[in-house]
């Protein structure tokens, strides 16, 4: 199976990518993790509404076909590690692809959130989107840390 993160965003920092990087190669090849990176649009003062569709538009073009698509939202369900592996472990048995959506500074579109079959919410906090990218790829480790009786996990 793979887990695809598209995110919006790109041109991110050194520390971002070694620390994605880092988690990402440690996840085996049944559980693959891969970054697609959505360019984002200029921003300009009250465009957001479009920008956040077009942005939208061109995740939804990144999609593998018949995923299972889950949006990280400040909305979404709140997840504890356990509920990640559970979720984990459901998506692996599953075998479709499984798609993590992070939307740019404005959020996701409507059309993104609508196509979702699962909404996760890291924390009622914002943080930045190119942290995220670097929780989310330990938080996946992690859960499948707990799934093998990893000893990362402890």
């Amino acid at each position: 199976m793979q887990i695809h993160l598209i995110a919006v965003g790109n041109k991110m920092p050194d520390w971002v990518q070694q620390g994605y990087s880092e988690y990402a190669k440690r996840l085996p090849r049944e559980c693959e993790l891969i970054l697609k990176e959505i360019a984002p649009d200029k921003r300009r003062s009250g465009d957001t509404a479009r920008i956040t569709r077009d942005e939208g538009e061109r995740m939804i073009a990144a999609l593998p076909a018949r995923s299972h698509i889950v949006t990280l939202d400040i909305p979404g369900k709140p997840w504890t590690t356990e509920n990640l592996s559970q979720s984990l472990k459901r998506w692996l048995g599953n075998g479709q692809p499984v798609a993590l959506m992070v939307g740019g500074p404005e959020g996701l579109s409507q059309q993104v959130k609508d196509m979702a079959q699962e909404s996760w919410s890291l924390s009622p906090l914002t943080f930045p989107h190119p942290l995220v990218r670097v929780v989310v790829a330990e938080q996946i480790y992690r859960a499948w840390s707990l799934l093998n009786n990893h000893p990362y996990h402890r």
